[in-house]
């Protein structure tokens, strides 16, 4: 079958580990399913698989992807769930000390076929296409988890997006302004802003720019840049939700702002199978378009990693089969 896979690790040039061509068809244990992938979505998440971040060298070759959605071989048609933990465990799979993702131990879903856990295939709504639907798993449900599930914050209260074109980052705009909240967003460029703004941002600035006044909530993706300033933008009690550190994780704590505002700071992490299926369910009622910013032939996935690692992107990077 075709595939898009990493070679081996190079954390220098990752795009220089980056391949294609035919890999094996996967066996399907008992318990698992097959899916013929009909759209994959890219993430950071694959740039550190190149890099050998998060993988160990003995599981290279590795055919990338996170997530995806696609047909069971009854016909279903089902979005993935990529977190592949402990089916006994129960509870938050997020929380489960030996929880891995696709393309960390189990190949992923860059390919014709994927096989995963019965558990980890969810149904698709009718109203999402397959390119939308392979958005869902990692990125916006990061984002849905930030926001609905860590955050606290409440219908008619303000947000901050750092960064404002990423795949969670638009997810998050479109979700804030569905769910009655007011959501501003920074961006580097006037477009990356003007972005924001058609997606519902309903104020956009400049990093680092003084507020009209402080916010309820700040969401981080982007680390040391940003930190500084997502502290700052805080009333006293607010919450700051973390789930990435593009550009570097040796922020500046801001400790003392931090105890004497009472200030929150909480981790997130993608997501629960459930939280997935309210997440579709939410966008199915609300009727959300999530924003692809580029879609293109698998067999043209290069294109789309050098965008991602040169940061340009505007929404969601989505492969089709």
């Amino acid at each position: 079958m075709f595939a898009v896979y990493a070679r081996e690790p190079n954390y220098e040039e990752p795009l220089k580990s980056l391949a294609t061509g035919e890999r094996p068809e996967p066996d399907v244990p008992d318990g698992w399913v097959k899916v013929a992938v009909r759209a994959a979505s890219l993430n950071m998440h694959d740039i550190w698989t190149l890099r050998g971040v998060g993988i160990k060298g003995e599981q290279f070759p590795m055919i990338l992807g996170c997530d995806g959605a696609g047909v069971l071989e009854d016909g279903t048609e089902v979005v993935l769930h990529s977190i592949i933990g402990d089916a006994d465990r129960g509870g938050d799979e997020t929380l489960d000390p030996r929880r891995t993702l696709l393309t960390e131990l189990h190949q992923g879903t860059f390919a014709d076929h994927v096989v995963v856990p019965a558990r980890n295939v969810v149904p698709k709504p009718a109203g999402l296409s397959f390119a939308e639907a392979a958005t869902m798993g990692t990125a916006w449900l990061t984002a849905y988890r930030m926001l609905f599930v860590k955050s606290g914050l409440r219908p008619g209260q303000t947000m901050l997006v750092q960064g404002a074109s990423g795949g969670v980052s638009t997810a998050l705009v479109q979700l804030g302004r569905a769910a009655g909240l007011r959501v501003w967003v920074t961006g580097r460029t006037a477009a990356k802003r003007a972005l924001a703004e058609q997606l519902g941002a309903h104020q956009s600035f400049e990093p680092g720019a003084r507020l009209p006044e402080r916010v309820d909530g700040v969401f981080e993706t982007v680390g040391k840049a940003t930190w500084g300033h997502s502290i700052k933008a805080l009333k006293p009690g607010g919450v700051v939700v973390v789930s990435g550190s593009t550009s570097g994780p040796d922020a500046e704590a801001e400790l003392q702002r931090v105890f004497f505002l009472q200030l929150r700071i909480l981790g997130s992490t993608m997501g629960t199978r459930a939280e997935l299926m309210d997440l579709l369910q939410f966008v199915d009622l609300a009727g959300i378009q999530p924003r692809i910013g580029a879609q293109m032939a698998l067999r043209d996935a290069e294109t789309g990693f050098r965008s991602m690692l040169e940061g340009d992107t505007e929404g969601k990077i989505v492969f089709v089969t």
